[in-house]
């Protein structure tokens, strides 16, 4: 039986060091994973879980956690990485199951700008890697317009309506 903060340690390790497989030990057979993109599909069970990290750890730069706080089979991590030049913040909300392996993931990333990049960056691999060749050139068009819209919005728009 695995120790949760040994499952919790090796999680983060694995993160940190962009390894996707490594990722995999931490994990239940049965583990869900939410998107932080959208609410229409979860990534169920070692190989969904891992085809996505494989690709989103391949986009993501100096991923650093920061913070982890535990109640009972609850944990939340927080970390700071990069997309290129843009800043990413994401939190983790992790249930562990009786043997203390992760059994669900529920991302949650901001700011904005960085999601919709992060959507631009892993849905083609994923289209790809689903047998969805179309797709994956349609997600960086529509991607992009989204992307650019709250770049433009983080950058130009938001700063204006800053307390003074």
């Amino acid at each position: 039986m695995n120790q949760p903060n040994d499952a919790i340690a090796s999680w983060r390790a694995a993160g940190e060091a962009r390894d996707a497989a490594g990722t995999i030990a931490a994990l239940s057979p049965d583990v869900r994973l939410v998107s932080p993109i959208t609410e229409q599909f979860v990534f169920r069970g070692h190989q969904q879980v891992r085809d996505l990290l494989e690709v989103a750890l391949a986009a993501i730069d100096e991923l650093t956690y920061t913070d982890q706080v535990r109640d009972d089979r609850t944990v939340a991590l927080f970390y700071e990485a990069r997309i290129g030049a843009t800043r990413l913040y994401e939190a983790q909300r992790l249930r562990l199951d009786a043997d203390g392996l992760i059994s669900e993931i529920t991302l949650y990333v901001r700011p904005l700008p960085a999601l919709t990049l992060l959507m631009t960056r892993l849905g083609p691999d994923l289209a790809r890697r689903n047998g969805q060749p179309g797709l994956a050139r349609l997600i960086p068009l529509a991607g992009g317009m989204l992307h650019s819209m709250a770049d433009t919005g983080e950058r130009k728009i938001m700063p204006r309506a800053a307390p003074r």
